[in-house]
């Protein structure tokens, strides 16, 4: 077959650019250190791979949103930590203000204690996070958790019990707050019985034993909302100079003895009442209500400041306060277990998404991701080629006939 010279140079030249298109992409390949630089050099690793790099993105995302999640969590527990000693101060104060010895200007000093402690505790259950959304306001989150009714001379939330939740993974929802009702609102009140319902007035009934108490109106406080009015009515009927008895919904839940006199204890209560046996008087139970401890807190200062109470009266404001702080206190410290649980959910799912991004990675470099030594000896291999291609080139386009004769 004759070959011209025109074909020679047409083939060879056609040589060179091929072995060039091969080094220019075996450089490619090394630069990038990617097996496959586009769809057309391996669809089906390409699209697993582009698989695996949604998968590495959301993941990424999942990253951020557990930072955010661990930062809010940390930052109310600092919140709810500084509460609570708070709270624990005022305990304290409140103990030390049913000492008998303490004059009008000690209780004055202790109530400007008390109204400090109130303000800080408002301050921080009124706190923001990062973005200047109100922490414990629940969904309400651009409304200020907790203001002071003038209205109702007390303090009401303004939130509600919604709860956000930051997404850590595919499944996993964790709530990244609490609501100001859950942690404050169900703050449980004193158990007492109802003062305004006394009968007759003149007598007296005192809650002084305040865990005997609290098992008798468990007993027999009747919650039941179609129950008659007077479901919950106790009568004392004292059947003579020594003894009693206890009186529920015509029935005796209880009798008893004592020593004469006009008063005597009974389940936690000291009864005093007027006139000779045989007599009776009656009060309601109070049913359980729930206390936000601002409203405690508020309610001891005015205690303290209030000269006209008499020492009976005092001691219940202060028995008030001692068993709403305590409760505010135990509240506090179970949602701090519950932030406790969440945190270690965390650290458990941050784990999961680490070891998950690993596995994402390394099939996806599996996929496209070249072998480095594999690499450099193809580019040597095509760069060898290629200048094999040229070194012929430069032979053949040098051979004439006359240089065969010659």
């Amino acid at each position: 077959m004759r070959l011209s010279h025109n074909m020679i140079f047409k083939n060879n030249l056609n040589s060179i650019l091929s072995n060039q298109q091969e080094v220019n992409k075996a450089q490619e390949q090394v630069t990038t250190q990617k097996r496959v630089l586009s769809a057309s050099d391996d669809p089906s690793a390409m699209a697993r791979s582009l698989l695996y790099t949604d998968k590495i993105k959301v993941n990424e995302q999942y990253s951020k949103n557990t930072a955010m999640l661990n930062s809010r969590l940390e930052t109310q527990e600092s919140i709810l930590d500084n509460i609570k000693d708070s709270l624990l101060r005022a305990n304290q104060l409140t103990i030390q203000a049913g000492s008998g010895s303490l004059s009008e200007s000690d209780k004055k000093a202790i109530s400007e204690e008390i109204n400090t402690i109130t303000t800080a505790v408002f301050s921080w259950m009124n706190s923001k996070s990062e973005d200047g959304r109100y922490i414990f306001s629940g969904y309400q989150d651009n409304t200020q958790t907790y203001s002071f009714d003038n209205a109702q001379n007390k303090y009401v939330y303004n939130g509600d019990q919604g709860q956000h939740k930051i997404k850590v993974a595919d499944t996993v929802e964790i709530p990244s707050s609490d609501n100001g009702f859950e942690v404050f609102e169900k703050v449980d009140k004193r158990l007492n019985i109802d003062d305004s319902s006394i009968t007759p007035p003149t007598s007296s009934v005192y809650v002084n034993t305040q865990n005997i108490f609290d098992d008798f109106h468990k007993n027999n406080y009747n919650a039941d909302p179609t129950a008659p009015a007077t479901a919950n009515t106790i009568t004392i009927n004292v059947t003579s100079a020594t003894t009693f008895d206890v009186v529920q919904g015509g029935s005796i839940i209880q009798s008893g003895t004592f020593s004469g006199g006009n008063s005597f204890n009974v389940s936690g209560m000291d009864i005093s009442f007027t006139g000779a046996a045989p007599t009776s008087l009656s009060f309601d139970l109070e049913p359980p209500q729930h206390q936000n401890v601002l409203n405690t807190l508020d309610n001891l200062a005015k205690a303290l400041n209030d000269p006209s109470l008499s020492n009976a009266d005092y001691q219940q404001e202060l028995s008030d306060a001692v068993v709403g702080l305590q409760n505010a206190t135990n509240t506090i410290s179970q949602t701090q277990a519950g932030l406790g649980g969440r945190y270690n959910t965390v650290q458990r799912v941050i784990s999961a998404n680490q070891a998950l991004d690993i596995n994402n990675k390394l099939n996806k470099a599996e996929l496209v991701e070249i072998d480095m030594a594999e690499a450099i000896t193809e580019l040597t291999k095509h760069e060898t080629a290629l200048q094999a291609s040229q070194a012929t080139f430069g032979r053949l386009s040098n051979l004439s006939l006359l240089d065969y004769i010659r």
